[in-house]
């Protein structure tokens, strides 16, 4: 080793100490402890370019211990990404490039947000999985146009999470073997040593997973760790994990191997004391970096720019040789030509006869499969359920990484970290699907892609206490409140066909929003009104006859036709009133006002909601002087039929409610 190289280590170590104390916040353990495994994996094996963070074939790193933020702000400086020193003094003050957890889309060369711990774990998994798709579609001999490893830095904490679990088992089911693991074991967690609660034998549970272990038992030998990660690149077969041996905040006397090391600031006499120990210059300056720290950094960076102009000539090759790949690659890579899905007439068609939701999202799902490539995606194990195959396109597995069918086991969790991966990598438009009422599963990173502004699709099924026999640990009752609650998701529960193709229209156009698709189990008849108005969150499906309304009954799903068939029972005693059919209450909110009020004008207050969900959200659209029609419990277990006569969602009841709400208002 270098002496360079340790000043180069000692330099990450000082930068992120300084940053954390000016901010009084932060966590400074990680950084300290990790900072050789990350200097050797991104000086000598790890190739990426700081002039183009995008390059495609670029090898990719999460920090999944997201905490230890300044670890990769640190990187992200010293290799030229644009992080300047004030960026740094800027560390998780408002507006600034250094917030306290990394987060994708705000600094260049963070390739995930993380934060909740194993999520990057997750992530990392369905970026592997993407390389190894995108390889098997594009790849040709002598042009391994797609060749690039993913690498994910996490703790015992990441590890500890069910998450990393979930998603370890299918990684080493599936031989991922350009996925690779730098695991921080430092024995420590916030309430002390890990033994008080994390005891097992984590090499031999990765083991079991299918993943080759490698254990350097001193944290701070670069050439031990870049041995490790060779080896691991060595390994065609199995996905690889490296337990590296540190000591959470080295480098500081009061505080190494410490839990007070790990989530407050060291103290300036302790920051003084570390720089001392390292052998720093002048350690009573702060944020002093000696100029031969980044001209030695800039060194290093100039072999990823060498590494893509490398790779940029074979692609170059690759398109001359073979242009129809070409052609290709921009389909997978480009955005989605909305107006041309908006025309195709083949795409809006049905069946005139009743059908569940779910349904006919697997017609939407088998259409868009011809006119999408980049479509990937499948099931927590409930794929016939779901009716989320795609016919023909094969299955995702290690015998074959080109099949679009995702087979996710019974993992929730990690699937939906997984789906945020696929996506962040690029090239693929990824969905995901479960029942309905196992969002709660999924809600963690779906939270997360709504936050990163990345389009997944969460095909939810089974939406209601339609669900019927299996009872009330089936039936979502308050998902749809939860869901909606979430800034940046497009939760859209359609009520026929027509409006399902609108769903899965506005999921495959989307840019930066996620959507759940919220869908039946029981057939519905196709409505006549309905339309493309469903792409502006609500519209009028079934209008008043008279100019002057009584009221308006508001329903989605499944509960559109029965608020049809109330109106139809109150006009026959002359009470006249729209129905509103309202898919998603979030593009509705987004409408211009002229548009919001002619759908539910200002002066009819005589509302009632109808949906067999939580009416938690409602009253927004109801007012003081309306009502609605809701589960105010967890549902039951007996036929579906049963259940809606059993808890009001009838055309009687609807439109008893509507017409009592219309005297209150008269």
């Amino acid at each position: 080793m270098a002496n360079i190289d340790m000043t180069c280590v000692n330099a990450i170590r000082v930068l992120a100490a300084d940053a954390i104390q000016k901010a009084k916040s932060g966590h400074p353990g990680l950084p300290l402890g990790a900072a050789p495994m990350a200097y050797e994996l991104w000086a000598n094996h790890m190739n990426h370019n700081a002039k183009n963070p995008l390059w495609a074939n670029r090898d990719r790193f999460i920090l999944s211990g997201g905490h230890g933020s300044t670890l990769l702000y640190s990187l992200l400086h010293f290799f030229g990404y644009g992080l300047t020193m004030e960026d740094m003094k800027a560390f998780r003050q408002d507006g600034s490039l250094t917030p306290g957890h990394p987060e994708y889309g705000r600094t260049r060369g963070v390739e995930a947000t993380t934060g909740p711990l194993g999520a990057g774990m997750g992530m990392a998994v369905g970026m592997a999985m993407a390389e190894a798709h995108l390889a098997a579609k594009f790849n040709r001999p002598g042009f391994p146009v797609v060749d690039h490893y993913t690498f994910v830095l996490g703790g015992d904490g990441c590890m500890m999470e069910g998450i990393s679990s979930e998603a370890f088992s299918l990684a080493g089911t599936l031989g991922l073997s350009k996925l690779i693991v730098l695991y921080d074991s430092n024995n420590i967690s916030i309430e002390g040593g890990t033994d008080l609660a994390f005891t097992e034998d984590v090499q031999k549970r990765m083991e079991a997973f299918g993943f080759q272990t490698i254990t350097v038992e001193d944290g701070n030998d670069l050439a031990a760790i870049g041995k490790a990660i060779e080896e691991a690149k060595a390994d065609k077969e199995r996905p690889s994990f490296l337990t590296i041996r540190t000591q959470i905040g080295y480098g500081c006397p009061a505080k190494q191997g410490k839990a007070s090391a790990h989530g407050e600031p060291l103290g300036e006499e302790n920051v003084k004391a570390l720089k001392e120990n390292l052998g720093w210059p002048d350690p009573e300056a702060s944020f002093h970096i000696p100029d031969e720290v980044y001209a030695h950094y800039g060194e290093l960076a100039r072999k990823g720019v060498e590494a893509e102009e490398a790779w940029n000539k074979l692609f170059a090759d690759y398109c001359a040789k073979f242009p129809e790949e070409k052609k290709l690659w921009d389909q997978y890579h480009g955005k989605v030509d909305g107006e041309a899905l908006l025309k195709d007439e083949s795409f809006w068609a049905y069946e005139d006869k009743p059908q569940a939701t779910r349904s006919l999202s697997g017609v939407m799902i088998n259409r868009l499969k011809d006119l999408l490539p980049q479509l990937i995606g499948g099931s927590a194990d409930l794929a016939p359920s779901n009716k989320t195959e795609m016919k023909g396109a094969g299955d995702f597995s290690k015998a074959d990484y080109s099949g679009r069918n995702l087979h996710f086991g019974v993992r929730e969790i990690a699937m939906s970290a997984i789906a945020n991966g696929l996506a962040l990598h690029g090239g693929l438009r990824p969905y995901v699907a479960t029942f309905f009422v196992f969002s709660d599963y999924l809600k963690p990173m779906m939270r997360l892609a709504a936050l990163m502004g990345i389009p997944v699709t969460y095909v939810l099924t089974h939406d209601s206490i339609g669900v019927g026999e299996d009872g009330p640990t089936h039936e979502p009752i308050e998902q749809l409140a939860m869901l909606r609650s979430m800034p940046n998701v497009n939760v859209f529960r359609p009520a026929d066909a027509t409006e399902t193709a609108a769903g899965w229209y506005l999921a495959v156009t989307s840019e930066k929003t996620p959507t759940a698709l919220v869908l039946t189990r029981q057939n519905l008849p196709q409505l006549a009104g309905s339309g493309k108005g469903a792409l502006k969150g609500a519209y009028v499906i079934s209008d008043a006859k008279k100019q002057e309304m009584d009221g308006i009954l508001i329903a989605t799903g499944s509960e559109v036709s029965l608020a049809i068939e109330a109106q139809e029972e109150l006009a026959k005693e002359g009470i006249d009133v729209r129905v509103v059919s309202m898919p998603c209450m979030d593009l509705f909110a987004q409408q211009p006002e002229e548009y919001r009020e002619s759908v539910l004008p200002r002066n009819i207050r005589a509302r009632v909601a109808v949906e067999a969900g939580g009416g938690f959200g409602w009253s927004r659209y109801t007012g003081m002087d309306g009502a609605v029609i809701d589960m105010r419990g967890f549902g039951a277990s007996a036929p579906a039929a049963v259940l809606f006569k059993k808890f009001g969602f009838t055309k009687e009841h609807v439109a008893e409610v509507m017409r009592d709400v219309v005297k209150r208002n008269r």
